[in-house]
C-alpha cells in the first residue's frame, strides 16, 4: 500500500514518521550523532558526537573549553541529527532541535560517563572506572532540552531494495 502511495499525491512526510515509541527505540540504538551548534560569526559548527543520557536526559560530554561548549555558553541553541541506512529505501533519522544545559555536577557527569561507556564499549565493570574518570576529566555535560522532534523511516514506504 505504501508503494502504491510514493509519488501520488499523498503526503509522504507522514507516511515516514516515526511513532515517540520508534524514537526511543532508535535513540537506544548504539549512534553517532552530529551537533550543531551557533559560531560567533553565524556560522554553524558541527561535529560527531557519542551521546548516553543522565536520567532520561539525552546528554553529550566534552571537553569544558571545546568550541562547542563556548557556542553554547553564547547561544544555548542546538540541533542533533541522528541517522542510519545506506540506502534511500533504508534512510531513518531523527533530528532534536533544542537547547543546551550545561552540567559540571560530578554525579551527572559520573552518570553521563557510565551510560556512553555502556553505550559504546559494553555493561560497565569496575575495571573501566579509570577510563572513565580520564573520560571525564575537564569535561561539561551538554544535557539537551528538546524543543522539536523530526523524524524519518523511509522504510515505511515500502520501496524494498529490488533493482
Amino acid at each position: 500500500m505504501a508503494n502504491e502511495a510514493f509519488g501520488r499525491g499523498v503526503n509522504q512526510r507522514d507516511l515516514i514518521k516515526m511513532t515517540e515509541t520508534e524514537v526511543e527505540a532508535f535513540l537506544a540504538e548504539r549512534q553517532t550523532v552530529s551537533m550543531c551548534t551557533i559560531n560567533h560569526d553565524g556560522t554553524i559548527h558541527a561535529v560527531a558526537m557519542w551521546y548516553g543520557f543522565i536520567g532520561s536526559t539525552l546528554a553529550i560530554e566534552t571537553k569544558a573549553k571545546a568550541q562547542k561548549v563556548q557556542n553554547l555558553r553564547r547561544d544555548p541553541q542546538l540541533t542533533l541529527l541522528f541517522e542510519a541506512g545506506e540506502t534511500y529505501e533504508e534512510l531513518r533519522g531523527v533530528e532534536l532541535v533544542g537547547h543546551a544545559e550545561l552540567s559540571e555536577d560530578p554525579e551527572e557527569l559520573w552518570a553521563l560517563g557510565v551510560s556512553i561507556c555502556e553505550r559504546y564499549y559494553g555493561p560497565y565493570t569496575e575495571a573501566m572506572e579509570p577510563f572513565v574518570k580520564a573520560m571525564l576529566h575537564k569535561r561539561v555535560a551538554v544535557k539537551v532540552a528538546v524543543d522539536r522532534v523530526v523524524t524519518w523511516d523511509h522504510r515505511k514506504l515500502g520501496l524494498g531494495t529490488e533493482r
